[in-house]
């Protein structure tokens, strides 16, 4: 007997009610991405290694799905590396390729691929599924979606302040009120990191810092000291576990503790002009928060970072991420181009509307009526008007079988479909339908126009 077949863990199938529940945020999105300027483009599924390795840095580098060559791929494996069983240094020669871990990097690659062809600054949006080789939790995915927003060319913080605005507009337009956007700025942890002298652990520093809300202050103090960074070092940062206040007072706190560090101060001006220029603008549900503790794992991020948390009542890691990355197209050799990008996590959305129950009830509706299925001269008189309700707009559907009144009506029932059509020789006599309502009961003869009209 065969074994009943399974997907790879972290993988899901989706059923017809939840892609259409996926489509109603991707639509949702996609609206929004384009009111605000952005044009779709798309990449492949995996790209050259090389491409994406290096970039994410060393957390990020495992998990990325290798993809083996093609034909006999141990053919050119390094004997040594072979012989000691190092799967690292391995694996460069037997494998090529690998899947995108995020859609930022490929984007990067493709500026640099098309510049001659792009018109900066170039506003794009992407929505495609991403490959990460993590363990499988609640709202942590080894394939999912994401939708990104970017643009490139431009290094004037006004993108930022418009990137918060495009947040709040697509969670507000989905029902998620008090979405909190927290907001900071590298620059702003490389004069901590300065300040505290801690330079040459930057990385380390702010890995563990962004760690805070999930391992604690102790934590995050044991991986620091892990890690090689002093305690005196730590206990100049002391104030960051415990940093409160309005936006403007943590504002003026960090221009108190970074006022030796150029680079520090740099990036307190550029919270500063974002965030007074959001609040002044507004916001419709979401709220803005900056988090000092706010790192964002990936090695090139410049400037302001971004991380979105959903409201409170939800236990659930953040639904979108982003920030500035001035250097990014600079690995593959296009310098001075300067970028800024979002990112809407499709799934975890997904999990938090649907948790709330905030998908309104159409976005599954299935077809408005079964037309009922007598024989072929039947089956052709209700083809003809279903070919004209379909023209207006209106789904509907033929039952494809003769088969027993009982089963297409109950076929209905499990498609929540709400009207049955029933067209035998009288109705075609008399050119009419007979339009049965399977929630009441209730049965009513219509000419064409009255059918259409009780459809609609």
């Amino acid at each position: 007997m065969a074994s009943k077949p399974s997907i790879p863990k972290g993988t899901r199938d989706f059923s017809p009610a939840e892609v259409a529940k996926r489509q109603y945020i991707i639509q949702i999105i996609k609206s929004n991405f384009e009111k605000f300027g952005f044009q779709p483009i798309e990449t492949p599924s995996f790209e050259n290694s090389d491409t994406l390795m290096g970039k994410y840095g060393e957390e990020g580098d495992r998990l990325i799905f290798k993809i083996l060559n093609s034909g006999d791929y141990l053919a050119k494996a390094n004997a040594a590396h072979l012989e000691n069983k190092d799967s690292t240094k391995l694996t460069s020669s037997i494998s090529e390729k690998a899947l995108r871990y995020d859609l930022t990097v490929p984007f990067a690659r493709y500026v640099v691929q098309h510049q001659n062809d792009i018109e900066f600054p170039f506003k794009r949006y992407q929505i495609q599924p991403v490959w990460r080789a993590d363990r499988p939790q609640k709202g942590r995915f080894r394939e999912f979606f994401q939708c990104d927003a970017d643009v490139v060319g431009s290094k004037s913080l006004w993108q930022e302040v418009e990137l918060v605005q495009l947040y709040d507009t697509v969670f507000t337009e989905l029902g998620l009120k008090r979405a909190t956007i927290k907001i900071n700025n590298r620059k702003i942890l490389s004069g901590i990191a300065e300040v505290i002298g801690a330079s040459d652990k930057l990385i380390d520093f702010t890995v563990a810092l962004d760690k805070l809300d999930k391992i604690g202050e102790d934590g995050v103090k044991k991986e620091m000291i892990e890690k090689g960074i002093g305690a005196a070092a730590i206990e100049k940062v002391q104030p960051l576990f415990n940093f409160t206040g309005s936006i403007t007072e943590k504002i003026e706190k960090l221009a108190l503790l970074l006022a030796s560090s150029e680079e520090g101060m740099r990036g307190v001006e550029e919270l500063r002009f974002i965030c007074e220029n959001v609040i002044k603008l507004g916001l419709s549900s979401a709220i803005l928060d900056l988090d000092v503790t706010l790192a964002r794992g990936l090695n090139y991020y410049t400037g302001a970072i971004f991380e979105v948390a959903p409201p409170k009542e939800v236990a659930m890691g953040s639904i979108g991420g982003g920030g500035r990355y001035d250097d990014l197209t600079g690995i593959f050799g296009l310098k001075n181009m300067s970028g800024v990008g979002i990112s809407f996590g499709l799934d975890r959305i997904y999990l938090v509307v649907e948790e709330l129950n905030l998908f309104p009830e159409t976005v599954t509706a299935t077809s408005k009526a079964l037309f009922i299925n007598y024989g072929d001269a039947e089956a052709f008189y209700a083809l003809q008007a279903i070919q004209k309700l379909r023209a207006e707009g209106i789904k509907v559907e033929l039952y494809p079988d003769n088969a027993k009144m009982a089963k297409q009506f109950q076929h209905a029932d499990k498609r929540n479909i709400p009207y049955a059509v029933i067209v035998g020789e009288q109705e075609i006599a008399s050119n009419s339908f007979s339009l049965k309502n399977l929630i009441s009961g209730e049965q009513v003869v219509l000419d064409f126009e009255g059918l259409k009209k009780a459809l609609l």
